[in-house]
């Protein structure tokens, strides 16, 4: 998790994500910070180990507090680096952060994938791709910030397949990420099937998910706007399964829906106002999740 000291609007990433609201407030970033703190506070209370690097303020990166956009790790221990769509989010890539990183957990490769920026080809990290590692399936919908020569890059080294598709809000506009619009947890899917206009797209994504035995929680177009589907399963210190999302999205979900998913894991949940107005993503933005082996 990356500590903001700069967070705000980002008009470079507004031109093609919908989830984000400009405003006036002149305080967005002590009101970020203040929801930063508790919700990592809330991690922490429930002995989730987490790693929290501080933002430098220059170069300025209005957007540092969604690291997992940038950056992914792997069990293999490699580390690799996205192209960005936005040239501010790019300066994301900062050296300490590598280097705390290095200091903590056993790294035997970087692999670098930002030369496609040069290329204008856009991949970011686990915003574009909503990754099943266990059946080493991306699952992917093709927008502006995900390029399909940079995925298949990432398939190449990575050693995944891909099952692609294209979403859209309720008012036709493409989805920006494919983490807003589903969560691939160990037994289950939560998916907004209605973004999916295309039927072929929506069935291909169905019966891949059916195929590794996990169920599908389907959500509505409202509860994907309010984040519904940006939500991370992890596990904690003791071993137990949690699945992390905001305040905004626990209370879009229907007592039906809730029930189904506290089958499964014990359900935190924190508020994320400001950061996902302005910021235009919310829990599982923030969390760059670690699968390298401590030092």
């Amino acid at each position: 998790m990356i500590r903001p000291v700069n967070f705000g609007f980002n008009a470079e990433t507004a031109v093609n994500n919908a989830f984000q609201v400009a405003g006036t407030d002149s305080s967005i970033q002590e009101k970020a910070l203040k929801e930063f703190d508790a919700f990592a506070d809330l991690l922490i209370k429930n002995r989730i180990d987490i790693t929290i690097i501080n933002d430098t303020p220059e170069p300025f990166t209005p957007d540092s507090i969604f690291p997992n956009n940038w950056i992914s790790f792997h069990e293999d221990g490699t580390i690799i680096l996205y192209p960005m769509f936005a040239a501010n989010r790019r300066k994301e890539r900062k050296e300490h952060v590598l280097d705390t990183i290095k200091h903590k957990f056993a790294v035997t490769e970087l692999i670098d994938l930002s030369n496609y920026e040069h290329k204008h080809m856009f991949l970011e990290g686990t915003g574009s791709m909503v990754l099943d590692r266990d059946n080493k399936i991306a699952y992917t919908c093709l927008s502006p910030r995900t390029n399909i020569e940079a995925l298949n890059k990432f398939c190449s080294v990575a050693h995944y397949t891909t099952t692609l598709f294209r979403s859209v809000d309720a008012t036709g506009t493409p989805v920006y990420h494919t983490n807003v619009v589903m969560c691939v947890a160990d037994k289950y899917v939560v998916v907004c099937l209605d973004s999916i206009p295309n039927k072929e797209e929506q069935e291909n994504l169905i019966r891949t998910i059916k195929q590794t035995n996990k169920i599908i929680i389907a959500i509505s177009l409202e509860q994907m706007h309010a984040f519904a589907g940006n939500m991370l399963q992890v596990i904690n210190k003791a071993g137990e399964k949690l699945l992390i999302l905001s305040s905004q999205a626990y209370h879009s979900l229907t007592t039906e829906q809730l029930d189904i998913l506290k089958r499964y894991n014990r359900i935190l949940y924190s508020p994320l106002t400001t950061i996902e107005t302005s910021g235009g993503g919310s829990a599982r933005c923030m969390l760059a999740e670690i699968f390298l082996k401590p030092l």
